[in-house]
């Protein structure tokens, strides 16, 4: 049975709808305690974590006893297989003893990054699994046209590549961990997830799930999945030196060199326009490891559950996650679509980056679209709008072209213009940038950028202009 539910009108709304802001900006400004880089507790200890020199490599020698006598400040020194920490009364200590172990620790090779091939190259000849994520119309006068064929005025094909990117957050990952004397144990986390968290420590640690308290705290800095949940392995530190907080913090090379990547893409855009301009077919292939290892209760999403004595070791997903091809698939109304996912392998360490595979997929086709707009000899607002159905994609492409009609161009200035929304189901943006090209130099200069977003109704929108301005910078 139904029920009648009576829903407010807009005009009793008390708050959605308006700016709201942030009273924790002022604390920031001041540089009070905000962030769990922060934190500080009576009789708290510091710590470190020794990493091998490659993914992969095992702890062979690590001479404890010489580390001892020439660090006597040096509290303990936890070893299980080839996970390696130090603790210390002070935080310089502890990197002292990190140093040492760089320096004097021998490791077993682990499998070494490929060299002398560019990442471009690479990804296509790794072995793959491959999706069929989209088949729209009909590809088949496609294929036969441009089979074993040089392009024509009427086609065209291009491939982007986008790197592997680090998050680069602000402050390098920080966690501290407490068993008190009762046998609980606390943890103070930047990590998106504490109750995922917390499931991967009941099982790392073989403790019952009520005695693990997991506190979130934000970090300085977090736009996807860093290494906030790899550094909670102060809990294992905690455990080995119990009644004492454990500051663990990673290093910038600690950051850096071992959090998860956001994955590298490679992009083959094909396509074909008929004698009026119109894209009548589009063709992609996109070469991409996974995007997200996010922690969901499994051990082996943790470094250091990698290098335990007892190791709980990641298996290769036999699935293509559809975050691979996220905008892959063109808004635009294109009648012959055919997209394939190629999910690999690659050689880095990878994760969530914000936005996983739509960054990527969005710089190729809009790219794409400037290209076919200047094969088409088509302005490229015209030509987008002429290849759309939704009226509020349109109104955000226009909405940009209104933004900038009285700018003027110098010379070697010129507009970008960039549209896309989100999985195509969820928030529209246009951006246009306007940019200077110093040809002798090779450079390019962002001069100005605008933006044009349409995300519905809107809780705060303070906090929408916020996320807007955020991705423009």
């Amino acid at each position: 049975m139904k029920l009648p539910i009576q829903l407010k009108a807009k005009s009793q709304y008390r708050h959605v709808g308006k700016p709201v802001l942030r009273d924790d900006i002022e604390r920031m400004v001041r540089a009070e305690t905000v962030y769990v880089q922060d934190l500080r507790f009576p009789g708290m200890v510091h710590a470190r974590v020794l990493r091998p020199p490659s993914y992969g490599g095992q702890l062979a020698k690590l001479d404890t006893a010489e580390m001892q006598r020439r660090l006597p400040s040096l509290l303990k020194t936890v070893i299980d297989g080839s996970f390696v920490g130090f603790i210390a009364e002070k935080e310089y200590q502890a990197k002292l003893a990190q140093d040492f172990g760089i320096q004097h620790a021998q490791w077993t090779n682990g499998p070494a990054l490929p060299a002398k091939q560019p990442l471009p190259e690479l990804l296509p000849t790794l072995p793959a699994i491959t999706k069929r994520a989209v088949n729209k119309g009909d590809m088949s006068s496609f294929d036969a046209a441009t089979a074993g064929t040089a392009p024509t005025a009427a086609s065209l094909s291009a491939r982007y590549f986008k790197p592997y990117l680090m998050h680069g957050s602000v402050g390098p990952s920080c966690a501290i961990a407490l068993m008190d004397k009762e046998g609980y144990l606390h943890i103070w986390t930047h990590s998106q997830g504490v109750y995922p968290l917390r499931a991967i420590l009941v099982e790392l640690l073989k403790m019952p799930p009520e005695r693990i308290h997991v506190k979130a705290v934000p970090g300085s800095g977090c736009y996807g999945h860093n290494g906030a949940d790899d550094v909670a392995v102060a809990a294992l530190l905690a455990r080995a030196y119990p009644g004492r907080h454990v500051r663990l913090q990673w290093s910038r090379d600690d950051e850096h060199a071992w959090e998860p990547y956001g994955s590298a893409m490679l992009l083959q855009l094909d396509a074909r326009l008929d004698k009026e301009g119109h894209i009548t077919h589009w063709q992609t292939n996109i070469w991409s490891d996974t995007h997200s290892t996010r922690p969901g209760g499994k051990p082996e999403s943790l470094l250091a559950a990698r290098q335990l004595a007892q190791p709980a070791l990641p298996t290769p997903s036999t699935e293509v996650s559809s975050a691979i091809y996220r905008n892959g698939e063109p808004l635009y109304a294109i009648p012959n679509q055919r997209l394939d996912a190629h999910y690999v392998q690659g050689p880095l360490r990878v994760s969530a980056l914000r936005g996983l595979g739509a960054f990527g997929n969005v710089f190729a086709l809009e790219s794409f679209m400037d290209e076919l707009a200047l094969q088409a000899r088509q302005d490229p607002w015209e030509f987008r709008l002429r290849h759309l159905t939704d009226e509020r994609a349109k109104a955000v492409i226009q909405r940009t072209r209104d933004m900038i009609k009285n700018e003027k161009l110098a010379p070697g200035e010129g507009f970008g213009l960039g549209f896309a929304q989100y999985k195509n189901q969820a928030a529209y943006c246009a951006v246009v940038a306007k940019v200077h090209v110093a040809e002798e130099m090779g450079t390019i200069r962002a001069l100005h950028l605008w933006a044009a977003i349409d995300a519905g109704e809107t809780i705060n929108p303070d906090g929408l202009k916020n996320q807007t301005e955020g991705g423009l910078i």
